[in-house]
């Protein structure tokens, strides 16, 4: 879109926009899902590379990394998580690396893949950050409560995961049945929330910036554009590791016996 023909607001809702199919609450974003099943692919294939040159003689670089960065997940997860860890670290690694990727996404130069898009496809709105768009966090930190769920099930056993809910944190006594247990529904909805829009927003903002910084003259742009890249290096892996470390604690918490 060219800043001659549109006002900076048209420019900044445009790059916000989806590729969309569908209206209102039916709408699916088919850019979201296409580029999470992409990373999704490239962090599968990073591991299967690494696995596959894997030697018992001198590690390759590739190997090396991979290795990293599944002691990494280990010792995260054994760190806080005092369960059983043969689900639980995939898991974390699952976590890190995917959203890693999506983050990694919004260090694309915000024009290059949309008009690619539009001049091979003709598609006239392509969002291509997962972690910018609210559906994706929601989706995931769905996920993880279905998990904090299950792992309070395994830990405790239905009634005693049952029995934590009526009488944690204030006591057994009937009369303080309804404020544990809407005391402890209240958390159980906020830590989903609290995940979801902690990735999205932090997201959702560096996108904004990148789209304003895109509407200075071009021959000062790259100077803040650059400065900015700089900064979300850091922001990226943080909030991949938020989301990761945030989710074991989580599942820790339910597992585990509060009283």
């Amino acid at each position: 879109m060219a800043s001659e023909q549109y006002s900076a607001s048209d420019i900044v809702t445009h790059h916000l926009g989806h590729w969309r199919v569908g209206e209102g609450m039916w709408a699916v974003h088919m850019d979201t899902i296409f580029f999470s099943v992409l990373c999704g692919v490239l962090m599968v294939f990073l591991l299967w590379l690494g696995a596959r040159r894997a030697t018992a003689g001198v590690p390759s670089k590739m190997q090396n990394f991979v290795e990293l960065l599944v002691e990494f997940a280990d010792n995260s997860v054994k760190a806080t998580f005092h369960g059983p860890r043969d689900f639980m670290a995939p898991l974390a690694l699952t976590i890190f690396l995917w959203v890693l990727f999506w983050n990694f996404l919004d260090l694309v130069p915000i024009d290059w893949i949309p008009l690619l898009a539009k001049t091979l496809f003709g598609l006239e709105y392509l969002k291509i950050v997962p972690s910018a768009d609210i559906n994706a966090t929601f989706g995931l930190s769905i996920s993880v409560l279905m998990l904090i769920i299950y792992y309070g099930i395994k830990g405790k056993g239905v009634l005693g995961f049952g029995k934590e809910l009526l009488t944690h944190p204030f006591g057994a006594n009937p009369l303080l049945v309804p404020f544990n247990l809407i005391l402890n529904v209240v958390e159980m909805i906020a830590k989903p929330i609290s995940l979801a829009m902690r990735l999205f927003g932090n997201l959702f903002a560096a996108e904004l910036i990148f789209i304003l910084i895109s509407l200075l003259p071009f021959w000062i742009l790259w100077a803040p554009d650059i400065v900015w890249a700089l900064f979300h290096l850091l922001v990226v892996p943080l909030q991949a590791f938020l989301f990761m470390t945030l989710t074991i604690i989580y599942i820790s918490l339910a597992y585990e016996d509060q009283h």
